[in-house]
């Protein structure tokens, strides 16, 4: 830009987000953000121009769990806002690095009954790391770079910050700063990481469990350096399924022979039953380290005495000290066994088929996929869903995951693929979702379309609710299982009257060839699979 011409709030902003190493922006427009519309015109940055707010949230909640970097959404205030917030737990649940930027009425107007005038920081407030309204056209640069450091440092997670559109659109200075303080990685200290060191060796039947922040391949990496440092096993957790996660197999049990777990960013909650018996042994003792005070104030009142240790420190901080500073430890039948639990798939599962003609058995929908993405070994598989989706995480193992999370939210997958394939352009993204998910943002494969993002979405069709159908059915009996039916709807013509590919599969053979011809044929891909409605697995090595 002509550093003569008029700078304004709005080119503070985008030249902030270039500053910062931004490269797509995933978007929807509305009045109070057209001047950042405008502005990014200057940048070598990229809008993605979606067509729900909810799906721009997810979009950069992808793109933060895949790249470790803040994912960036931009979205209109009022409603445009109200909509975007709804994404914003999920991504705090999956510990996800992401930006909402969010138009917001003038503030000379506020308290005049401006158009679209709300509370939004407030709103997004409980959903979010931090959220706030920026007061200054000059300070603008800061706000942006100070919420993208917050997002990334401590327990990482999204950051909202509102801009008013009279700051967007008054004149600056082009050299207003554009920077902010950065937050310093909280270290473990020494006696906290000896006492869990000296406290591992001696345990006969130790874990450590980290939290979601790891399921990504760097997380992966980082855990299988420390099982090897400690020779001990080490397990991350991300699923609203908790111990229960079919993608770790049969974690349960192990879980419930070990004598001291570590816990490492991973809080203290649902998903590990609380720490309480059965799930895990009433003498079992506890080590908490994590970047928020509260997390182990939590575990102290839990445990009381046998949280023999604990130390603020940010997850891959104290993982890194407890590396660095790790004894020889010999060979552990422990670690083999927990290992061997976590990979284990029951055998009868590769002769399961659907007892309905016409029909496949989830399982064998999901082994189909599996094997396509171990063809592509570098690809990204996103799954979501209720029942449909335990099946795929049992059962597709890969490099690269993105999953619905913690907070257990339906509907991300599309969102999810489309952020996932902007990260990963060279390699394939396959979602395996329910029928009931794909009503939740179909209308992203317009985006997918309109951009050239060539996903794969494989849609387990049952035509009902299932998840809830199967709480019907165990709670109150098959003759009040009602109103969570659904049509058997052709959701493949969907896609392809907006200009992609689709396929309908009722047999192995036919969407083992589907996927191949989604694939090949470079457009976003929707492949509809008529499947046995059955409930998710619940995998033990014993009976």
């Amino acid at each position: 830009m002509d550093r003569n011409a008029k700078f304004r709030g709005a080119d503070l902003v985008a030249a902030t987000l270039q500053d910062q190493g931004v490269r797509f922006v995933f978007t929807l427009s509305g009045n109070h953000i057209m001047p950042v519309f405008d502005a990014l015109l200057e940048t070598d940055i990229k809008l993605v121009h979606v067509r729900h707010e909810a799906a721009c949230v997810h979009m950069a909640d992808a793109w933060g769990r895949l790249t470790g970097g803040p994912g960036i959404a931009l979205v209109t205030g009022g409603q445009g806002h109200s909509n975007a917030v709804a994404g914003l737990y999920t991504a705090l649940a999956a510990e996800s690095p992401m930006v909402l930027l969010s138009g917001h009425a003038p503030l000379k107007e506020l308290g005049r009954g401006s158009f679209q005038e709300m509370p939004q920081a407030d709103l997004a407030r409980p959903v979010a790391k931090a959220s706030w309204t920026a007061q200054s056209a000059e300070t603008l640069g800061e706000d942006i770079a100070r919420a993208m450091t917050i997002a990334k440092s401590g327990r990482p997670g999204p950051v909202h910050v509102s801009l008013p559109s009279d700051l967007l659109e008054r004149t600056v200075s082009p050299d207003a700063p554009r920077t902010a303080a950065g937050i310093a990685p909280k270290p473990l200290a020494p006696n906290p990481a000896s006492t869990a060191l000296a406290r591992i060796g001696s345990a006969k039947s130790p874990l450590l469990v980290c939290g979601p922040s790891f399921c990504n391949r760097h997380g992966r990496d980082r855990m299988r350096k420390a099982a090897d440092a400690l020779n001990v096993p080490v397990v991350a957790m991300e699923s609203p399924r908790g111990i229960n996660d079919p993608g770790l197999g049969a974690f349960a049990e192990v879980l419930a022979q070990a004598d001291l777990v570590v816990l490492v960013g991973k809080p203290l909650d649902f998903m590990l039953k609380f720490g309480e018996a059965p799930a895990l042994p009433a003498s079992c003792e506890w080590i908490v380290f994590d970047p928020d005070s509260a997390m182990i104030a939590r575990a102290d009142k839990a445990f009381g005495d046998r949280l023999v240790a604990s130390g603020i420190a940010d997850a891959a901080a104290a993982l890194e000290t407890l590396i660095q500073n790790a004894r020889a430890v010999p060979p552990s039948g422990w670690r083999r066994k927990v290992e061997e639990a976590l990979l284990f798939v029951p055998p009868q599962w590769a002769s399961l088929r659907s007892a309905a003609a016409g029909h496949l058995h989830p399982a064998e929908m999901c082994a189909v996929v599996r094997d396509f993405l171990a063809e592509h070994p570098e690809a990204v598989f996103v799954s979501d869903g209720g029942e449909i989706g335990q099946w795929a995480q049992a059962l597709a193992k890969p490099a690269h995951r993105l999953i619905n999370g913690v907070a257990g939210t339906i509907g991300v997958a599309l969102p999810f693929s489309i952020a996932a394939k902007l990260a990963r352009p060279q390699h394939p993204v396959v979602a395996v979702l329910g029928d009931g998910t794909f009503g939740f943002h179909m209308a992203e494969f317009d985006t997918a379309v309109r951009y050239g993002i060539p996903i794969i979405a494989v849609i387990g069709n049952d035509s009902r609710w299932n998840a809830e159908y199967q709480i019907q059915l165990r709670q109150y009996g098959a003759n009040r299982a009602r109103n969570c039916e659904l049509l058997p709807s052709s959701y493949e013509r969907v896609v392809e009257a907006l200009g992609g590919f689709g396929a309908r599969a009722t047999s192995a053979a036919e969407l083992r060839d589907a996927l191949r011809r989604a694939h090949r044929s470079g457009k976003p891909a929707c492949i509809n699979v008529t499947i046995e409605g059955v409930a998710a697995p619940v995998i033990r090595q014993t009976s």
